[in-house]
């Protein structure tokens, strides 16, 4: 079971409640699952039940308690434990859950995580005149319109040269009408500082990693190859799950999802939807950057296993890891291409 089956689940499990009179509350449209936090246990964590509480009328736990029976027997579902004030601790058939959240990867390519219609939302992004508040509107609109936005960017000033240099655009240049303030500010670089130096990706990497409230450190240490490098990190490890499949190929043997036991991969991969509708929602892409570095630092210790060595033959366990090194190399791609960055096959 996915991230997003699992989100349906407990959707389906709140409709059964009301429909069964036990809960009187309007269905959400959405509900997040995430990684347990602190004092959380199993696989996966909800706080839907102190989302209902209010409309319920009920305490948060009283709600969780309403919908754990159809959460548990659930095809996929292993167990369901209440903590805290109410939430829901899932644990899902591990290997099964592998499996699924592999093949849906492979299936949606570097749109995974992407929403499959628009919502319905009309969002204006506002920026000032100023080099890295519009690169991180542009990112935040292209995330916005990955979840089903429609989004339009204005800022109140533009160079023409930041479209040639970090191929950043907008879609209207000057001072908005007042009811649409300024709604993209981050911290700006130092002003001696001068990203488009670094060319294309690696400034706009500098200047998307940071939060919004962080001042972006704009060096040469964005250029270097090696793993003092975030973004060097994160393209290496798409151009060594690139290289697998290539050499796979070259064996005679293609990618079946299957068991595979990089626990702490699989949950970045499968986490990557609900960081790009956070980091949506948010106007946050440097959410999705910390992300996309999570992702290939789980990667980059198990994509050298993924190939037979020596007189090996190749076996469904590594038919199992080229899946998921085709996953990861389309996580990784797909989610730099919303940061407006490149991500080559060869490094």
């Amino acid at each position: 079971m996915t991230p997003v089956e699992l989100s349906r689940t407990v959707l389906h499990a709140v409709r059964r409640a009301v429909d069964a009179g036990e809960l009187s509350v309007a269905v959400p449209t959405r509900a997040v699952v995430a990684p347990p936090g602190p004092g959380g246990c199993g696989d996966y964590a909800t706080s839907i039940a102190l989302q209902l509480a209010r409309p319920a009328g009920q305490p948060p736990l009283a709600v969780a308690e309403v919908l754990r029976p159809y959460l548990v027997g659930t095809d996929g579902i292993t167990d369901v434990v209440l903590t805290g004030p109410g939430f829901l601790n899932i644990s899902v058939d591990r290997a099964a859950s592998a499996a699924g959240v592999v093949a849906e990867i492979l299936r949606r390519g570097d749109r995974y995580g992407y929403a499959g219609q628009p919502d319905g939302r009309v969002v204006q992004l506002h920026c000032p005149h100023d080099l890295r508040a519009v690169v991180v509107a542009e990112a935040s609109a292209r995330l916005l319109r990955s979840q089903g936005a429609l989004v339009r960017v204005r800022a109140e000033g533009f160079e023409d040269a930041w479209t040639s240099v970090l191929g950043v655009t907008v879609d209207a240049v000057g001072v908005a009408p007042a009811e649409l303030p300024v709604n993209v500010r981050p911290v700006p670089a130092h002003g001696s500082a001068d990203p488009m130096s670094l060319g294309r990706d690696a400034g706009r990497w500098a200047l998307l990693h940071p939060a919004a409230h962080d001042r972006p450190r704009v060096g040469d240490e964005h250029l270097v190859q090696r793993e003092s490098n975030p973004l060097f990190r994160v393209r290496y490890a798409h151009a060594r799950a690139r290289a697998a499949a290539r050499n796979a190929a070259d064996l005679g043997f293609t990618a079946a999802p299957g068991p595979v036991g990089e626990r702490d991969l699989l949950a970045a991969l499968a986490d990557h939807p609900r960081v790009l509708a956070a980091a949506a929602d948010h106007r946050a892409p440097d959410r999705l950057a910390r992300h996309l570095v999570t992702v290939a630092d789980a990667a980059l210790p198990f994509l050298p296993t993924v190939l037979p060595r020596g007189g090996e033959k190749p076996s469904a366990a590594h038919r199992a890891r080229l899946a998921l090194a085709d996953a990861v190399g389309a996580v990784l791609a797909g989610g730099l291409a919303l940061l407006g960055i490149d991500a080559p096959d060869h490094l």
